[in-house]
């Protein structure tokens, strides 16, 4: 149970952490589209790396996605994730 709880928290620290660095791109004008070019595949596989199945699967495509499309790096995709993997699911699950 405690190693759950762990995966739980790290996944929302690492979370918010990597939807801090796809919202960099606001900060450097110009610099900023071409970042997330780069951005955009690795937040993508990271998705997939932090959570499995097909909610990992298509919050990757969807992270992919929203990074690469200008204006929506304001999106916290990775903490959406988070809330819907470790609160609206569970909660679900326990109804």
């Amino acid at each position: 149970m405690g190693e759950e709880k762990d995966k739980k928290y790290r996944n929302l620290i690492l979370g918010l952490v990597f939807d801090g660095i796809g919202m960099l791109s606001f900060i450097i004008p110009g610099v900023g589209e071409f970042s997330d070019v780069i951005w955009a595949p690795i937040a993508g596989w990271l998705m997939t790396r932090m959570y499995k199945g097909r909610v990992g699967q298509a919050a990757g495509l969807i992270t992919f996605t929203e990074e690469l499309i200008p204006g929506l790096d304001i999106i916290p995709t990775f903490t959406l994730t988070w809330i819907y993997t470790y609160l609206l699911t569970k909660k679900k699950n326990n109804d």
